[in-house]
């Protein structure tokens, strides 16, 4: 584990700061981007090790507060999951309310985030074949570089929709002032990126490198990308990939994916590598982790959410913590959470919060983004929305936690078996648009629902609300290029 060696965050901290000084600039917009790719071999890429200090500086952005921290995280709370509880003012309020217009902070910051991405993966792409080196690890490296971009246009498209594509070709011809490419082809792009990657990238890991992408990254994306696009039959066969295999089998105990001592489990296929004094001090742990424990409490749950649990589904007690639960922060101290621990509502998400040996919250729990459960229960969706049985799948993920089984599973068990599993792992607004979409919920009335004082009803414009904003200081500064989304 990342706890016992020098895992990938260490090397990231390290080694990766090194192409961190030559190929970063902390872009603040997509054109004003540096044209990695064109770095000369004479400055870098000279050789092996310059392509894994560029590959793992490809991470590094996805670790900050706007990278997916935090930043992604406020998207869900426009979910009928959880309230924002952060004092970072109107621009996350917009958002859940449904309010935001073009100028939005969070909507511009993550944006920028992604496409800085994008660029040192275009840059790895582009130079890592010109290096001599070991050729199993320039494969590895190219494999994470297609996973990570893909994953970034993944990320844009579910979020904007239709937005720029800046290739190895554009980066060439300095070519960054572009319009928006179609939903289509902007999931075509990442559909490519990541099966690149599955070719790429090794089924595990062992010691240090522990935390990477694998095939198993790949084809869990796929699997969602194919089910978020009702191409049910490609959704399966991904997806086996995962459901068949024992590299990537569900956790002995729901709750060994969010310890820190079992974080990098068979079953988390990507998740954010954070380790204290090496990452990042804004990680999703000081988000989560209310204020009676040690962190600043920005997403909290709702009754209604707390409801939806099952009577004695122990998923409840590893993701929220409640009033008199007891909290054990360190050897042989424990503590009564209290509603006033909390901003709002007297509950907080639990899957994010660890204690060091000394009793205060771990700056090092990862954050998981993609889990072999979440791939069993798209497994079970495709196959019910495609008439046929997805028991198996569901069910597993069920017997796990030791509930009774389902019997010719509907894709009503799928909606209630995917927001108690992934509550809280940035999932559920999504779900709700892209069945809403399919016409199985009605997300408009689902959203007007007054659902207590800290989560009233909100209007809910379809098809309006199911993409953001492009970031209008982008629009503007393509002087007429890149044009805004429809509906705004």
């Amino acid at each position: 584990m990342k706890k016992n060696n020098v895992s990938i965050t260490k090397i990231i901290g390290a080694a990766g700061l090194c192409c961190f000084v030559l190929l970063s600039g902390c872009q603040e917009n997509l054109l004003d981007s540096t044209p990695y790719g064109q770095i000369t071999s004479s400055q870098f890429w000279r050789n092996g090790d310059d392509v894994v200090a560029a590959t793992n500086a490809i991470y590094t952005p996805l670790l900050d507060e706007d990278g997916f921290a935090h930043t992604e995280y406020t998207f869900d709370n426009s979910s009928d999951d959880m309230v924002r509880a952060g004092d970072h003012g109107d621009a996350e309020a917009q958002l859940e309310l449904f309010t935001f217009n073009a100028s939005n902070t969070h909507i511009l910051n993550t944006w920028s985030t992604k496409y800085e991405v994008i660029q040192r993966a275009n840059a790895v792409l582009m130079n890592a074949p010109k290096v001599v080196m070991d050729e199993s690890l320039r494969t590895r490296c190219m494999g994470e570089a297609y996973f990570l971009r893909g994953f970034a246009y993944w990320r844009l498209s579910v979020i904007w929709g239709e937005v720029p594509l800046i290739l190895e070709a554009d980066v060439v011809a300095n070519n960054f002032n572009k319009d928006k490419s179609s939903l289509e082809e902007v999931r075509a792009q990442a559909e490519a990126d990541f099966q690149n990657a599955a070719n790429m990238l090794p089924a595990s890991y062992t010691g240090e490198d522990l935390g990477r992408v694998t095939k198993g990254s790949a084809y869990g994306f796929l699997t969602k990308l194919y089910v978020y696009e009702e191409q049910w039959a490609k959704a399966i066969a991904a997806g086996a990939n995962i459901t068949n295999s024992a590299t990537y089998k569900l956790a002995d105990s729901f709750g060994d994916n969010f310890q820190l001592a079992t974080e990098n489990n068979p079953e988390v296929l990507y998740g954010l590598q954070y380790e204290g004094g090496w990452t990042t001090d804004d990680s999703p742990a000081f988000y989560h982790t209310p204020g009676g424990l040690g962190g600043w409490g920005f997403h909290e749950p709702i009754q209604d959410l707390v409801d939806e649990f099952e009577p004695n589904d122990p998923r409840l007690d590893y993701s929220i913590f409640k009033p008199g639960d007891q909290v054990t922060i360190m050897k042989d101290s424990v503590y009564t959470f209290k509603a006033g621990d909390t901003r709002l509502t007297g509950y907080a998400f639990r899957k994010y919060t660890n204690f060091t040996a000394n009793g205060d919250m771990s700056q090092s729990l990862n954050a998981p983004w993609l889990r072999s459960a979440d791939v069993y229960l798209l497994v079970a969706e495709a196959k019910i929305r495609s008439g046929q049985n997805g028991d198996d799948e569901l069910n597993a993920v069920r017997k796990r936690v030791g509930l009774s089984e389902k019997t010719g599973a509907t894709m009503a068990d799928i909606m209630h078996e995917r927001r108690v599993e992934l509550a809280g792992e940035n999932d559920r607004h999504q779900d709700l648009m892209r069945w809403d979409k399919a016409g199985l919920v009605d997300i408009v009335t689902l959203y007007a629902q007054d659902r207590g004082p800290f989560k009233p009803g909100r209007t809910f414009v379809r098809p309006k609300h199911y993409y953001f904003p492009l970031p209008q200081r982008e629009v503007d500064l393509s002087a007429g290029t890149l044009k805004q989304n429809s509906n705004y």
